[in-house]
């Protein structure tokens, strides 16, 4: 995903701002004094007790998520609350670390296994469970969720291969008289057929579009008015001027303590509107819990949280993302394979590490996937060492490289943001594409512009490099490999063609559909293949991955049961209080 501004935005949208690191670019936060958590990071402090029910938990951010209604807001930092008041057919466990990307049944009592070919889904759904309004939860509650996808409409396709989506529009859409969802509230079933098989409709079913809301919801824009939910908590209120309030469900109890497990504070609150070094002041002074984990600390700031009296209080945590230079591969001199490999061996990766905040903010990175994703093998032929993690440049190799392709002294254009972070980003860029023989220069763009330029073809053209990053939607590796770099995610003439690097290799191509295909059928192949495609898209270097960027969270002193979840970050609800 595309981020904005985490998850929001994609995140949210999931890409984050260049702002955020700009800030980060002079720090020198210690690896040393920041734990890097995958899991649970925090003990009781002396004297805290055990785990309680109680207190309100309130979180600072600088500016609210937009719209709230669950069909149309794409940001992180409404998801965050999301998944403490609504709940899907499946989720991702609700625990910390790499068991946090198990997909298990939520408001269905088991997954599917699908029939038909795959293309049939039949949802068994739990009894006995009310809204937040006290309204009972029966399998129809979906078939509005689905509806309304199209109706509001949703801001993605994730659920456009249900049979009859393709007849709907904001005018209308009735899935249950087309026979994609349908729904039986006598046996408590739920029926999705699809027009195709697809693995990854599980992953899609866990993001808060598919979450169950009442079946009287209107299937038009709520707005800011979030629709009951069924959920530990529920929404109280919503100004995006001003706050949102979470408060308990009376009507929850536990049906699944690893989907939804009830809740620690009374109530969660996130206020908006104050600048970040005011946010930071005010939770080392225990008048709120926690910094949004978008917003900027200022540098200084962070340089002061990395003191040991902080200890406990902060959290880094690798992310599942990318930040990379797309090469375009549909003109001189990357066309060229040896000059794609040139640039990748000659990146200074130590030195884009620095410009986004040093080690404890960035992990140099050569390949596609992640860290601590799904079919992720170390591998980084781009380097002085062994072929793993990423140790030096290889200047001798990659001058070699640039003799042979026979691209030596061709002009290259970088393009980025015009942003801090942005511009020094391709400077450096431009400074290692020199050191091997190019004549480089940097286009910078505003950051509203930027993204949208590089994906047009009708710009390809005025461009040899561009940045970019990408943030996963959900845990499986087709969001980065097929996303990214496949040949159907090239949209010639279009702001929305996320293969920037226009990359299109069949061989490669076959793979990813033989990976696709044996998802649902075999998922250990299909699980050595995205390893063997991350390997093979690395080697054919479309890009030059950067780094895999890292992410601070702050709370306050009161603050225990700290867990990282690498789908959505902080588990806000599982935090409890001590006085």
């Amino acid at each position: 995903m595309r981020q904005i501004r985490p998850k929001t935005a994609h995140l949210t949208g999931r890409r984050t701002t260049m702002a955020t690191l700009a800030g980060l670019a002079v720090l020198a936060l210690a690896a040393a004094g920041c734990g890097n958590s995958a899991g649970p990071s925090s003990k009781p402090s002396t004297g805290a007790g055990s785990a309680h029910q109680g207190g309100v938990f309130t979180i600072l951010a600088n500016s609210s998520f937009g719209v709230a209604d669950p069909a149309q807001n794409y940001t992180l930092e409404e998801w965050q609350l999301l998944i403490d008041t609504h709940d899907g057919l499946v989720g991702f466990a609700k625990v910390g670390g790499l068991p946090g990307t198990k997909i298990v049944p939520d408001l269905a009592t088991s997954i599917p296994i699908p029939t038909n070919g795959g293309k049939t889904y039949v949802f068994h759904i739990r009894r006995g469970i009310k809204f937040s309004n006290g309204q009972t939860l029966t399998p129809s509650a979906f078939v509005t969720t689905f509806d309304r996808q199209f109706t509001v409409p949703g801001p993605t396709s994730f659920y456009s291969g249900i049979v009859g989506a393709s007849k709907c529009s904001v005018k209308g859409c009735n899935l249950a008289k087309s026979g994609g969802v349908i729904a039986n509230d006598s046996a408590y079933t739920l029926t999705i057929n699809l027009t195709a098989p697809d693995p990854e409709f599980m992953d899609q079913l866990t993001l808060p579009f598919a979450y169950a809301v009442p079946p009287n919801t209107s299937l038009k824009l709520t707005g800011n008015n979030v629709p009951p939910g069924t959920g530990p908590y529920m929404w109280k209120s919503y100004n995006p001027n001003t706050e949102a309030v979470l408060v308990r469900n009376p009507y929850f109890h536990v049906w699944s303590k690893i989907a939804q497990p009830n809740g620690y504070p009374n109530e969660i609150i996130e206020k908006y509107g104050l600048q970040v070094s005011d946010e930071v002041t005010e939770v080392e002074n225990g008048e709120a819990q926690e910094v949004f984990d978008g917003d900027q600390i200022p540098s200084d700031q962070l340089s002061t949280l990395n003191s040991p009296q902080y200890a406990g209080q902060v959290h880094v945590n690798t992310l599942t993302a990318d930040w990379y230079m797309a090469l375009n591969t549909q003109r001189p001199p990357f066309n060229n394979l040896q000059a794609r490999q040139a640039i990748n061996y000659a990146a200074n990766r130590t030195a884009y590490v620095k410009i986004a905040g040093g080690p404890s903010l960035a992990v140099p990175a050569c390949q596609i996937l992640p860290p601590n994703f799904p079919s992720y093998k170390p591998y980084c032929p781009y380097t002085t060492g062994p072929q793993t993690t990423w140790s030096g440049p290889n200047l001798a190799k990659a001058r070699a490289l640039v003799k042979a392709s026979g691209t030596y002294g061709d002009k290259v254009v970088v393009d980025s943001t015009n942003d801090q972070v942005g511009t020094e980003l391709a400077e450096q860029m431009v400074s290692d594409l020199n050191s091997i023989g190019y004549k480089a220069s940097t286009q910078l763009l505003s950051g509203s512009v930027q993204y949208p330029f590089v994906q047009n073809s009708a710009n390809w053209s005025k461009w040899n490099v561009a940045w970019s990053a990408w943030y996963q939607d959900y845990p499986a590796p087709s969001d980065f490999l097929n996303v990214l770099l496949g040949c159907g995610s090239i949209h010639k003439n279009s702001d929305a063609s996320p293969n920037i690097a226009a990359f299109c290799d069949p061989a490669i191509q076959k793979l990813i559909n033989q990976a696709e295909a044996d998802g649902s059928t075999n998922p250990a192949k299909a699980a050595a293949l995205w390893t063997q495609i991350d390997h093979m898209d690395t080697q054919q270097a479309p890009w030059v991955d950067l780094y895999n960027p890292k992410q601070i969270d702050f709370l306050a002193k009161n603050v225990h049961g700290y867990e990282w979840n690498p789908q959505w970050y902080i588990l806000i609800d599982q935090l409890w209080l001590s006085k």
